[in-house]
């Protein structure tokens, strides 16, 4: 599987809150920062904050890619992310920011070992 198929179907994972296959994507060292700046270190963390945030059914996500670039085994990713969701008092709100993402290929599979959240 190539870079750009791999990084589709984490994206898809997320978008249609596949927590399964989201996690079929992610290394077992991989780390998260959210942001608002809290750090998930390792594959737990970020299932147990998925798990939790795929519940959710009321937000939804559109990326646009801004950059790729693959070397070797390596390979990361810059999009553009628009964040729609409820606050708790049902009131719609929308937020803009950068997400990287950096894999890592193990045998023919690419993992997320990095995932960067920065708001606009």
């Amino acid at each position: 599987m190539d870079f750009a198929q791999a990084l589709a179907g984490h994206l898809k994972a997320i978008g249609t809150r596949d927590l399964d296959g989201f996690l079929a994507t992610v290394h077992p060292d991989a780390s998260v920062i959210l942001p608002n700046g809290t750090l998930l270190d390792g594959k737990q963390a970020i299932a147990d904050f998925h798990a939790a945030w795929f519940d959710d059914s009321d937000w939804s996500i559109r990326t646009e890619t801004v950059r790729t670039e693959t070397m070797g085994d390596a390979a990361f990713a810059v999009l553009s992310v628009l964040y729609d969701d409820l606050d708790p008092e049902g009131t719609p709100y929308q937020k803009k920011y950068y997400l990287t993402l950096y894999f890592t290929r193990r045998d023919e599979h690419w993992l997320l070992v990095h995932d960067q959240n920065t708001f606009v």
